[in-house]
């Protein structure tokens, strides 16, 4: 062995014995910032190309392989590589945001990765034209998990980029009740480039305009000052606002998980979003479901590529506003475009309608408009999928409305669901029916041993350990979000289970107790 090769393997070899020590020494303080990209992957879950993708290939959605988890060392080298001229470093802090990506939300990290082939080259082009580093799009993935409709139900953020309203309107969006161009990708991505710029013009330090971007200017500014007038992010990193300590980390997981999401046996979700779209200028009003009506093509389709119309209409008799369609749709909306807008337009271009309606804010994953309000009442065997299978609602759905982070619900407890007007009475009638009727509802059937199962507590405790016993439906992976204190691999390895996806109905799994 030649001498140098020597000296890299007992390096490399004493940072693995040392990870702790060597790593971990950039950050001491923990923070919870992984909550949040948990809760934007699970926005993807009710978008329109996502959901058609799940229904279509859902093996691809419910990680049926374990994540796999690998020495720092491993993750020190690969960032090493990754070419970059923002700075990539490592910390216990930034492995555990990996795992967030390649192991606990493994599943719709691999929706993250089938958009990225729509946004990435879009948003590529827009900040070469500014001549800003092409890896600042991986902001664009810790904002909003690539879905330009997401809003921040504390702060009013939105978009792909996350735009609070203020600084959307300082960079030319417009934004009112029936447009937010903070949702448009493509206008959003130019102001996204011309903030950066000017933060860039500040600081001449991109990782300081990544935490300025996140935080504002106003907060950089003061933990610069609070720290002695340091001016890189790991010297003021203690004087910045908790979100924006997690900031960089998320950045640098996603940039490493995105590079290397084949070593953790990632797949991307494919996705049917045209790669050939245009735009064609409005200047008269008309509403997106007149076009959905007419041309036959889905609604859902029509909202995701034009997310800036809040209520589907486009206000071209105010201004010239811009419709994407996908290409082979272009000529025939041309040729349609009179019979598109006199359909139904006493219904849909009807002034009175057109006025803005607190039901429709758009801090709901979904438009309730219309809706009929249902109670449910959780059942034993129940959980959040089930439910929202039933009632033909979206998971995240189903969470914003009860005010749900996690999936843990309980036997008693009351869910407001809403749904279809014109099914509400068929809806209404799920809340008396047994488990059975329910999955037979939905073309699934229920194996004769498993009501017995059902009408266990699934969760009982003694000792250091729960114990947890599988009910018709669940899988390992759903198991082990109910308790946020383990991994997969753990419970496998706690179990001696080498198959995941072959666990019974009323096996018992051990699961360690929070320390």
């Amino acid at each position: 062995m030649r001498f140098s090769t020597l000296l890299i393997t007992l390096f490399f070899a004493f940072l693995n014995a040392n990870a702790s020590s060597v790593y971990d020494t950039i950050i001491i303080k923990t923070d919870n910032s992984s909550e949040r990209i948990t809760r934007d992957l699970d926005s993807l879950t009710s978008t329109w190309y996502v959901k058609m993708a799940i229904k279509d290939n859902p093996g691809e959605f419910q990680g049926d392989t374990i994540g796999l988890q690998y020495p720092d060392s491993v993750y020190y080298t690969r960032l090493s590589k990754i070419n970059s001229i923002i700075l990539l470093p490592y910390n216990n802090i930034i492995r555990n945001h990996i795992h967030v990506y390649t192991i606990k939300q493994r599943e719709k990290f691999c929706a993250v990765l089938g958009l990225k082939d729509y946004y990435f080259p879009m948003i590529e082009d827009v900040f070469d034209s500014y001549g800003l580093p092409a890896e600042l799009k991986y902001m664009a993935v810790i904002e909003s998990a690539l879905n330009p409709g997401i809003v921040n139900s504390r702060s009013g953020a939105t978009g792909l980029w996350q735009f609070m309203y203020s600084t959307g309107r300082m960079y030319g969006l417009t934004i009112n009740s029936v447009v937010d161009e903070r949702r448009d990708p493509l206008k959003a991505t130019y102001s996204a480039a011309k903030y950066l710029k000017d933060l860039y013009k500040i600081y001449n330090d991109w990782t300081l305009v990544i935490a300025a971007y996140n935080c504002g200017p106003g907060n950089v500014n003061k933990a610069i000052k609070r720290s002695g007038n340091k001016k890189d992010y790991w010297g003021i990193y203690d004087r910045l606002p908790r979100e924006t300590r997690g900031y960089i980390p998320q950045y640098v997981a996603a940039v490493y998980a995105i590079n290397y999401y084949r070593e953790h046996n990632l797949v991307p979700l494919p996705l049917n979003i045209p790669v050939a779209t245009d735009t064609i200028m409005v200047n008269k009003d008309i509403h997106l479901t007149q076009i959905s009506e007419v041309m036959g093509i889905p609604l859902g389709e029509l909202r995701t590529l034009n997310p800036q119309y809040k209520t589907g209409l486009i206000p071209g008799s105010s201004k010239p506003f811009a419709l994407t369609l996908p290409m082979n749709h272009l000529g025939d909306f041309i040729d349609l475009n009179d019979t598109i807008r006199g359909y139904k337009s006493d219904v849909y271009l009807n002034k009175s309608n057109l006025i803005a309606d607190p039901s429709r804010t758009s801090y709901l994953p979904a438009d309730i408009k219309g809706r009929t309000k249902l109670n449910y009442t959780v059942q034993n065997g129940d959980n959040l999928g089930y439910i929202s299978e039933w009632y033909r609602v979206g998971l995240s759905e189903l969470r914003y409305w009860n005010n749900i982070s996690r999936n843990t619900i309980r036997v008693g407890q009351k869910l407001v669901i809403y749904v279809d007007p014109s099914r509400s009475e068929y809806f209404s009638k799920i809340n008396s029916m047994s488990f059975a009727d329910k999955q037979m509802m939905i073309g699934k059937t229920v194996p004769s041993n498993s009501q017995s199962v059902l009408a266990k507590a699934p969760v009982e405790s003694e000792g250091e350990f729960i114990t947890y016993t599988v009910r018709y439906g669940d899988t390992i992976w759903d198991i082990v979000k109910m308790f946020d204190n383990v991994t997969t691999s753990q419970v496998l390895a706690l179990n001696n289970i080498s198959k995941p996806g072959k666990i019974q109905v009323g096996q018992k799994l051990k699961i360690k107790k929070k320390s």
